[in-house]
């Protein structure tokens, strides 16, 4: 069966901030081709940061309350998704999240129409019992279940009892801006935003100040490195509820002027660059933004060994990776780069090479497209 003309696509997302799986889908939407794709948004937190991009390109957002998946709110949630389906005559929907994919998976189903894709984008213990235990509903309902990276994709497999013939795996991505560097006016100009100096030798990371992100260790591993390096510098961009705990355990290792906490700075391509190393030791990752970005903007990544990090850091090519909550072997990583500046430069040139020719936005926006389209042929 031919797919239409004009493929109708719905995204369905928990929110509109600007974390990884937002951004990803808003880009992801905002690079199909119009004229082959219709797309829409539903939304069960239809305003956010990211609300504006849509607005911008013309893309309709419509907000469906879902709070629980308990009680009768539910099921209100998913027949008015169904409903949303038969009305606008939809081809595929794709639900990026763990509530997006049990609102979409028996929306679909029921409204008799339509292939429903569903993802995951994270390891194993990020979400409760509950939330695992609908998204395994969720994943039997599916067409296709799509994990962002191999790891990812082999964990659903192997735990989540997903048939390989119905997983995909497309991975994050970065587009051509993102490869080019900041205008040293730019650059500097960011680099003050974050409280760095212009000769300040800086490792950075673009995260969340959640517990899973596991600053604690980077925090102990700063205090190693600046025994060693004085004049270094910790920036740790972004907003949460670890920022109180970051604050009062530099204050106790005696860093507080080191370790630097400028909040959230809206997500600019090439933002990685103001850094000279980046560095992730997350306790569980899917496959994170951060460390994509900073491959393509030519920065050697020192991260920890979980989730999908290791199907895009090459130790010893690209940067170095750590076992979680080893902050010895995370300053020892730092320290190596920071001795050998020649070094940095090799493994952030093989960062980015790996990163055009495997995270480009035409690699995985082909990979994309050629699924909306099978499924809207209904070759599933």
């Amino acid at each position: 069966m031919a797919p239409p003309e004009r493929i109708r696509v719905i995204h369905v997302l928990d929110n509109l901030n600007t974390g990884g799986t937002e951004l990803n889908a808003v880009r992801s939407a905002l690079l199909l081709d119009r004229d082959r794709f219709d797309v829409q948004f539903v939304c069960l937190q239809p305003h956010g940061p990211l609300r504006q991009r849509l607005d911008a390109a013309g893309i309709p957002v419509t907000g469906i309350h879902l709070t629980s998946f308990r009680g009768p709110g539910a099921l209100r949630a998913v027949l008015e998704l169904r409903s949303l389906v038969r009305a606008r005559r939809v081809d595929v929907v794709h639900a990026h999240d763990p509530y997006a994919n049990v609102l979409a998976a028996p929306a679909v189903r029921l409204a008799g129409r339509g292939a429903v894709i569903v993802s995951q984008r994270w390891w194993r213990n990020v979400h409760a019992p509950l939330v695992r235990a609908a998204n395994r509903v969720a994943y039997k309902l599916a067409h296709r279940v799509l994990a962002n990276s191999p790891s990812v994709g082999e964990l659903v497999v192997r735990e989540e009892g997903v048939p390989r013939k119905r997983l995909v795996v497309i991975p994050n991505f970065v587009d051509d801006a993102a490869f080019a560097p900041l205008s040293p006016a730019r650059r500097a100009e960011l680099r003050d935003r974050v409280g760095l100096a212009p000769n300040d030798i800086a490792i950075g990371v673009v995260a969340n100040l959640y517990p899973v992100k596991d600053h604690a260790t980077l925090v102990r591993a700063a205090a190693r490195v600046l025994a060693r390096f004085p004049h270094a510098r910790f920036a740790f961009v972004g907003e949460g509820g670890e920022r109180d705990a970051i604050v009062a355990q530099a204050s106790a290792l005696g860093i507080t002027d080191k370790v630097l906490l400028p909040g959230r700075i809206p997500h600019e391509a090439g933002l990685s660059g103001i850094f000279d190393v980046a560095v992730l030791t997350s306790l569980e990752e899917g496959f994170p933004n951060f460390v994509v970005e900073a491959m393509a903007a030519r920065r050697p990544v020192v991260a920890t060994r979980v989730g999908g990090i290791p199907d895009a850091v090459v130790p010893g090519e690209t940067g170095f990776l750590a076992t979680a909550g080893d902050d010895e072997a995370i300053a020892d990583a730092l320290m190596r780069l920071l001795v050998e500046p020649e070094r940095r430069a090799r493994m952030g040139d093989a960062g980015s090479t790996r990163a055009r020719s495997l995270y480009h936005a035409d690699v995985v926006m082909s990979a994309l497209t050629n699924l909306y389209v099978s499924l809207a042929s209904r070759s599933v």
